[in-house]
């Protein structure tokens, strides 16, 4: 991933002195070298002042106590995440201090302001944050230095429970070798970097195989570290398990095993699931733990997801099986009716109770962790009932469930019933495929974090967690609902905060910009448009071209209060243009707002060729043409860029063959994705270089097309498609530009939409 520029830091003033806070306090300790070191690695030498001491309670939820008196600062808690959490809320309460993927604002004053003894405890015994996908959508290509920040960012903002996914390949491919597979085998099962998630989840096998061993080395070398950093900080992260998954070599090695031909996941060909009741379901999940456990140490959190988007095979003989074929938010309906019930609930008691069983083996306290994914997406398979059989035969604080969609899929738990008294988190997955559009739902966090920490029919509920599929976009989201997890606040005396922490002021004009801002964009519980008619992209001037973009529906959002937030943002651009962190919040709105339009003008120029108006036609491709280019080279301030993407890509490899082959994975996962289904374009990116030469030559393709007359829609999806995947192989550089004026950049952008003819009336 890109260098982040941590050195947006201005750091003055004298060395902090700091004392202890309730001397003498039971059981207090100022033994916290690991809280110690993250603000050191945000502050530097001043970081040796603060004093930290950490105060063990038997009090389940996690607290931190903060006080500054004298110029003096003192954080006690009850464990080194607390801590950190509390020494970082402090100084973005004084101003002195911003972190963010974008970058971080650190200015620290000469004399801390004075602050009274204040205690803070959460509700959530933990905080979760990843999720399987991030793997694969944004952490493919980091090396320590990257992951050594990201843990940082976690600490800093209260996280205790990671998913740690990194590095698990070794474990797999000794666990293979083991059961008799050849090197030649095991090079054609894993798949390439940016697709691993999905080989876990055993929705594909082998795609862009092989992958170097040397990417296998460098993740096991870098999930030591992580590891290591991560128990330095008292966190709890969670492993990985078996969760059935064998490769097909495998399987033809042992005919006479129970082992199930799942389905083709997305247009991938099948792969293969072993039924927990065979007697080498045990051997493989208790062999694979304990050699992770040489490799990376113990753990006690378990994460083993058999039916992410897969049905389970429920007849005697497994052949439902193939019948199993997954659609977006519901199951194969006729497939879920022609399961006897109670035959169905029979077997998914079985399957949950091996499952738990095949970890307990090699772990007794291990706790099985599972996503809860599934039971939103394929309701039709999993109702109340089929939810309640498969969880009912592990005992409740050894299976947590992690209910990650509840801004998309927001009735699981209350389906669930709780998950019929087992631990389970509560969250929101926010970010698909790491594309980027500008959305959240500040307001809607607030109002049902609120109901869900004050209803009483939550159960065991263990904790709150965030799992975007994919980092570095809309970075307020993630800092408020951080902020949420530990204490109610107002989305307004929230921003007023925010903004004096990230840009180093506020004022009546900033907040009343950001209060506009998030009226017109923040308050999108979820970006409907990234699915459309079996089409992913975030917009859909990046979805693969169709003339059927002409009923596009409308982007959520206040397009118009959109337009007026960043005209007050660009008002204020002598204030606080000179804040990066200020012009990377104009450039997102201006690319939002220059997006959406562009999607209108896409819809002007197929009517108008549609209807023969060459003319009318002519002009609105001219306009999108220019608004594309003019972004493209907006977007070169920005923290990622195509280039920065690839250019992570191959400097992973050591070799000029490695590299090669990861930028052509790393290029394959933001078009074409994979697989014959409806993949591609799902991690669009609005990034510099994929609107100007990715996106726009695909739709001028299509104008061009359509323009000439006698279009044929299929025709030219076989066209396109090749020129795609010509595209990923194509050996063309990318290189960073950036403006040197950023704001006046984007005042002249707003100036052009402004003047657009093509687009009176359409908005």
């Amino acid at each position: 991933m890109p260098h982040l520029n941590r050195r947006h830091i201005l750091v003055s003033g004298l060395s902090l002195a700091a004392v202890g806070m309730a001397a003498g306090a039971a059981g207090a300790t100022e033994t916290t070298p690991a809280s110690a070191g993250v603000l050191k690695r945000l502050i530097g030498s001043r970081a040796k002042s603060i004093t930290f001491k950490l105060t063990p309670s038997g009090s389940a939820k996690p607290w931190y106590a903060v006080s500054a008196h004298g110029g003096k600062l003192t954080v006690e808690g009850s464990d080194p995440v607390a801590l950190t959490k509390g020494a970082y809320s402090y100084l973005k309460s004084t101003g002195a201090a911003q972190v963010s993927w974008e970058g971080d604002r650190v200015d620290l004053p000469w004399r801390l302001p004075d602050a009274a003894l204040t205690r803070t405890e959460t509700p959530f015994r933990h905080r979760a944050y990843m999720n399987t996908c991030t793997f694969g959508y944004t952490t493919p290509w980091w090396t320590w230095s990257r992951w050594e920040r990201e843990i940082d960012w976690m600490a800093l903002h209260g996280i205790d429970m990671p998913l740690a996914m990194e590095g698990q390949e070794y474990v797999w491919q000794a666990l293979w070798r083991e059961n008799g597979l050849s090197d030649a085998e095991l090079a054609a099962y894993f798949s390439g970097p940016a697709f691993t998630p999905w080989q876990r989840m055993g929705n594909i096998e082998g795609y862009d195989a092989p992958v170097p061993q040397a990417w296998i080395r460098k993740k096991q070398v870098l999930q030591k570290q992580i590891l290591g950093r991560m128990r330095e900080l008292g966190m709890t992260p969670i492993l990985p398990a078996f969760g059935g998954y064998v490769p097909k070599a495998f399987a033809e090695k042992h005919p006479e095993a129970r082992i199930y031909k799942m389905r083709a996941w997305e247009g991938f060909h099948e792969t293969y699931w072993l039924d927990p009741a065979d007697p080498l379901f045990a051997k493989l999940a208790g062999r694979f733990i304990a050699l992770y456990t040489e490799t990376y140490g113990e753990g006690q959190y378990y994460l083993a997801d058999s039916f992410n988007e897969m049905l389970p095979p429920i007849a005697a003989d497994g052949s439902d099986a193939a019948k199993a074929i997954y659609g977006d938010a519901t199951a194969n309906t006729k497939a879920v009716a022609e399961v006897d019930p109670a035959v169905k609930a029979k077997r998914l008691a079985a399957y949950g109770e091996a499952i738990y069983d095949s970890i307990r083996q090699a772990r007794p306290d291990a706790v099985w962790v599972m996503q809860g994914w599934l039971f939103g997406a394929d309701k039709e398979f999993w109702s109340s009932d089929a939810i309640g059989a498969f969880l009912s035969l592990v005992p409740d604080d050894k299976l947590m469930v992690l209910d990650i969609g509840n801004d998309r899929y927001p009735d699981v738990w209350t389906r669930a019933d709780a998950f019929k008294g087992k631990t389970w988190i509560y969250g929101y997955v926010h970010n698909y495929g790491g594309s980027n559009p500008v959305y959240g739902d500040l307001d809607f966090y607030r109002s049902d974090l609120k109901a869900i920490t004050t209803s009483d029919k939550t159960g065991n509920l263990a904790g709150f967690g965030v799992f975007p599929e994919g980092l570095h976009n809309n970075s307020v989201v993630y800092e408020y609902l951080y902020d949420l997890a530990w204490g109610d606040v107002p989305v307004a005396d929230w921003l007023q905060t925010y903004t004096r922490a990230r840009y180093g002021h506020t004022s009546p004009a900033l907040m009343q910009a950001w209060n506009d801002l998030q009226k017109a964009v923040y308050q999108t519980r979820y970006w409907t448009p990234r699915w459309w008619k079996s089409r992913a992209g975030a917009y859909l001037f990046f979805k693969r071209p169709t003339i059927e973009g002409a009923d596009f529906p409308a982007l959520p959002g206040d397009w118009t209060l959109l337009k007026l937030a960043l005209t007050e943002f660009l008002a204020l651009g002598k204030s606080y243009g000179h804040s990066p962190l200020f012009c990377n919040d104009v450039i997102d709105a201006t690319r939002h707002l220059v997006s959406g339009d562009m999607d209108r003008l896409v819809q002007v120029a197929i009517k108008a060729y549609q209807a023969g108006d060459l003319q009318a036609g002519d002009k609105a491709v001219a306009d999108l043409s220019d608004l594309a280019i003019r972004l493209d080279a907006l977007l070169g301030y920005q923290q990622e860029t195509l280039s920065s993407w690839i250019d992570d890509a191959r400097a992973y490899g050591d070799t000029p063959a490695e590299s090669a082959y990861y930028v052509e994975n790393a290029k394959a996962q933001v078009s074409v994705w994979g697989g014959k289904g409806n993949l591609n374009d799902y991690a669009s990116k609005a990034w510099q270089g994929m609107y100007k030469s990715f996106y726009l030559p695909r739709w001028l393709k299509l104008f061009s097309a359509l323009r000439a007359g006698g279009f044929d829609q299929a025709a030219f999806t076989v066209s396109i498609t090749k020129w795609e995947h010509d595209w990923v192989n194509d050996a063309q550089v990318y290189t960073r530009s950036k403006p040197s004026d950023p704001i006046a950049a984007a005042r002249v952008l707003l100036g052009r939409l402004e003047g657009l003819e093509s687009l009176e009336g359409k908005a």
